[in-house]
């Protein structure tokens, strides 16, 4: 027998309208090409990142997950829609903004200190001590004091994403964006840096956009998850996630866990295939619907015994 408790709350949806500060996305649609040529990615897009929470966005390969990032960063224009940040229009880049990539960005010429102290030494917002003190207190949260003089050839691809995200938090953005940014780790190091991350978001509870296309370090990290659709796509589905925090990986074997899996891996799933039907191949987009069917079947089944 399933325990469906969890979903009281969990599936209530937050419309931008509703959220003191953070980001606002609001109808955002953009297209690339002309004629008969244009592809629309995004069409309709909203949702809100609320202030202080660590929201994660999840869809299907090749969904518009980046393209959405860079709008919200302002690296792209939306051809239509809004972005708002504490209730200020997002018209270009800005430091109130950034973004944690997948490829590393250190400069490979500067130390880890020197990296990591850049944005601020820069901008003379910190100098000397004040600055050193800082970046040793990021350094030593992430296990990189003694690494401090090491040039990121030194560093393995952990030790680089590390660097990389004190590098950001040391700037205190308004929001931090994350694009993927544990991709390409092998599964130890990334469990390893997902708990370097969750501790320090815990800590300093900033606001954070994670893009990720893995369901476990999804449902570990969030507040509240966002399920993308298929192209041209939109928020499928938002789901908050009740896990008390501080997280611990023991979590990933709970019931309640396991549930919050189970409902997005349905979603995702039906949407990953939507991609194969291309609106001609009759034959996929029957099965498509026969699968949604048989879901929809089988949740109504499990409802009816739990009851």
């Amino acid at each position: 027998m399933r325990d469906d408790s969890y979903k009281a709350a969990s599936t209530e949806k937050l419309q931008p309208e509703q959220v003191s500060g953070g980001m606002k996305i609001v109808s955002v649609s953009k297209a690339y090409g002309v004629g008969p040529l244009r592809q629309p990615v995004l069409e309709d897009c909203s949702f809100a990142v609320e202030k202080g929470k660590l929201t994660v966005l999840i869809g299907p390969s090749g969904c518009g997950k980046s393209t959405l990032i860079d709008i919200l960063a302002g690296y792209q224009k939306a051809d239509s829609g809004t972005v708002t940040l504490d209730g200020q229009n997002v018209r270009g880049p800005g430091r109130d903004r950034l973004v944690v990539f997948q490829e590393t960005a250190l400069f490979p010429w500067m130390t880890t200190m020197e990296n990591v102290i850049y944005g601020p030494k820069v901008r003379k917002e910190l100098t000397g001590k004040d600055l050193e003190n800082k970046a040793m207190s990021l350094l030593e949260k992430v296990g990189l004091v003694d690494f401090k003089d090491k040039y990121p050839t030194q560093l393995s691809g952990g030790m680089q994403r590390r660097a990389e995200l004190i590098r950001a938090m040391i700037n205190n953005p308004k929001v931090m964006m994350m694009d993927e940014p544990f991709r390409g780790l092998d599964a130890m190091t990334r469990g390893l840096i997902q708990e370097y991350y969750v501790r320090l978001f815990e800590e300093n509870r900033g606001t954070n956009l994670f893009v990720t296309s893995e369901i476990e370090e999804a449902i570990f990290l969030a507040d509240r998850l966002l399920i993308m659709s298929n192209r041209p796509s939109k928020i499928r589905e938002t789901i908050e996630i009740k896990l008390p925090r501080p997280r611990e990986f023991q979590m990933l074997t709970s019931l309640e866990y396991l549930n919050y899996k189970k409902d997005a891996l349905e979603i995702l799933h039906e949407e990953a295939m939507k991609a194969f039907v291309g609106g001609k191949n009759v034959a996929v987009a029957d099965f498509v619907e026969a699968y949604s069917e048989r879901q929809a079947a089988s949740n109504q089944k499990e409802r009816d015994t739990v009851d």
